[in-house]
């Protein structure tokens, strides 16, 4: 199975996809609408095909991408079918199971958090996806959105704490860089839900939190209301429209060497590679501006804003970072060539210097 834990830091989100080596068939639990265009780049490079998103419970802390996925790559929705959510291609019931190629997840009910709250059990009982129902050595909120505090403890001790001691258990946030636990580090360790924790101490423990009220909750909750569509309806801008760009996993536009040499006198190439590099080997595009990478914040500003820039280097890796630069200086059409020098000579397209 192909499995990878996806993180959003605004909102300390996971989001988990999985899928079948053999089909490629994909799901993805609890996607965040920022990250989409993310996910969307490590599925296509992954060479997956996304089934299913599926939420864990309505957020109240961002707001899913299940409706822009579907836009984006033809996914279905699912969610638990106690959250109230509309829009949704299937409404999940306690113990309904959930396919992706060969594998399935099982849906365990586990509200107290909010009454939508469900569980992902993966078929063979080695992962478990707890949404906020069991954080690591902690549990969800249970002051709002229908929440109630004997519900959970019942339903962890239930549906969660029952399955086998080496279950590794992933949730839906981590608050501190915490990435995984198991059933019996919690089952021990929890000083919300473990060790002789009774129910009654539990109760006792969360009504006096005294948590502040979470900062998204009044565009989140109605966003997720609908699956994450936007309330007009209207999906957010795609890709620059001045060139036909791809995103990556890592977060970098970039533009194809056979757009770019036919296009050249359209933008600006920067150069990061050293003077040496620049006059050696691989030779340099005509027209391209040298602009070491250590330099180029200081030379930034002279820069044309009004035309789209495109860095260049061996092998793209400095100039993907080049282009972080250059966006966090305010620049916005700004593009990497994917492989570089190499990649350019590589397809036989011209060059000034170098050596055949």
């Amino acid at each position: 199975m192909i499995f990878r834990q996806l993180f959003d830091p605004q909102s300390s989100t996971y989001s988990y996809l999985l899928a079948d080596a053999a089909t490629r068939e994909a799901v993805l639990i609890d996607p965040v609408f920022e990250q989409a265009r993310r996910d969307a780049a490590l599925i296509h490079e992954l060479d997956l095909k996304l089934s299913w998103t599926l939420e864990t419970h309505v957020h109240a802390d961002h707001v899913t991408g299940a409706w822009l996925l579907q836009r984006e790559l033809g996914s279905r929705i699912a969610l638990p079918a106690a959250s109230g959510a509309k829009g949704a291609d299937r409404l999940l019931e306690h113990s309904a199971r959930l396919s992706f190629g060969a594998r399935n997840l099982e849906v365990r009910a586990t509200p107290g958090h909010t009454d939508g709250c469900v569980s992902y059990v993966l078929d063979d009982r080695s992962m478990a996806f707890t949404g906020d129902a069991v954080l690591i050595r902690g549990c969800g909120r249970t002051d709002f959105q229908q929440g109630d505090p004997r519900r959970l403890f019942r339903a962890v001790w239930e549906q969660v704490f029952t399955l086998p001691d080496d279950c590794v258990l992933y949730p839906a946030h981590d608050y501190r860089g915490l990435t995984a636990s198991s059933v019996g580090e919690e089952r021990r360790y929890n000083p919300r839900l473990g060790g002789g924790v009774l129910e009654d101490d539990f109760v006792g423990y969360m009504q006096h939190l005294g948590l502040a009220h979470p900062k998204q909750i009044d565009v989140a909750l109605p966003a997720n209301l609908r699956c994450g569509r936007p309330e007009d309806g209207a999906a957010p801008a795609h890709a620059p429209a001045w060139a036909p760009l791809t995103y990556t996993f890592a977060g970098i536009w970039e533009l194809q060497p056979d757009w770019l040499e036919e296009n050249l006198e359209r933008v600006q190439v920067v150069d990061v590679r050293e003077p040496a590099e620049f006059n050696g080997a691989l030779g340099h595009l005509r027209s391209a501006r040298l602009v070491p990478l250590g330099a180029l914040e200081a030379q930034a500003a002279a820069l044309d804003r009004a035309r789209p820039i495109v860095t260049v280097c061996r092998s793209g890796a400095r100039s993907a970072q080049a282009t972080v630069l250059l966006r966090k200086a305010g620049f916005e059409d700004v593009a990497n060539l994917a492989g570089g020098m190499l990649r350019w000579r590589a397809q036989r397209f011209p060059v000034e210097g170098g050596q055949d």
